[in-house]
């Protein structure tokens, strides 16, 4: 009687262990997964209800974080070139804001650089023939600056996703908020010079 209530307890646990392993391991866990895996809910298997959160666990995002750090500094030839151009169109006034901004991308760019060193132990390679056409006027040279950052902020989100050394979140973090500052900045140049039709 003992034996058989131990074998018996001995099978359920053997068939536990087959289960959290092929709850471990396999893509989609299907219906009664248990959502209170570590180490976060339902990890590594979820079944997602209203959106998948997998894109927000580190160690998922991580390699797509680097892609985009790469990504980030991969168009420093054009931005020069751009802003060179934003700086001769810019009225009077109106330089030190845009000369701010291309100050702070340039620190953006160290960062991340540095960044991706410490991460992978080598450097970005500069990007070749980058191609730069100039925006029609200054108005339209505002309105594409505005979309670029506000791209950027979503793609630092991203990288944000996949880091999880709090320094690095935090050098993420300054430029992203940097790029906040620069949207509302661009904005600012935006009203002042292109709405109401006064194009400058």
């Amino acid at each position: 009687m003992g034996d058989n209530i131990k074998d018996t307890a001995n099978k359920e646990a053997a068939d536990q262990i087959k289960v959290n392993a092929a709850n471990h391991f396999c893509p989609s866990c299907g219906p009664g997964t248990n959502p209170i895996q570590t180490p976060y809910p339902g990890y590594p298997c979820v079944n997602y209800k209203y959106w998948p959160t997998y894109m927000y666990v580190a160690q998922y995002q991580y390699p797509e974080a680097l892609r985009l750090i790469v990504e980030s500094v991969s168009g420093e030839r054009e931005d020069e070139l751009f802003y060179n151009y934003m700086l001769n169109a810019a009225p009077p006034g109106q330089k030190e804001i845009i000369a701010a901004i291309r100050n702070d991308e340039i620190k953006h760019n160290k960062m991340l650089r540095e960044l991706y060193w410490e991460l992978t132990g080598q450097e970005i390679p500069s990007a070749q023939n980058d191609t730069f056409q100039p925006p029609q006027s200054y108005c339209e040279g505002l309105t594409k600056a505005l979309f670029e950052e506000l791209a950027a902020v979503e793609r630092y989100r991203k990288i944000l996703f996949g880091l999880e050394f709090l320094p690095y979140r935090n050098m993420i973090t300054e430029i992203y908020t940097d790029e906040l500052k620069h949207g509302t900045k661009w904005n600012y140049l935006f009203a002042l010079n292109c709405v109401n039709g006064s194009h400058y």
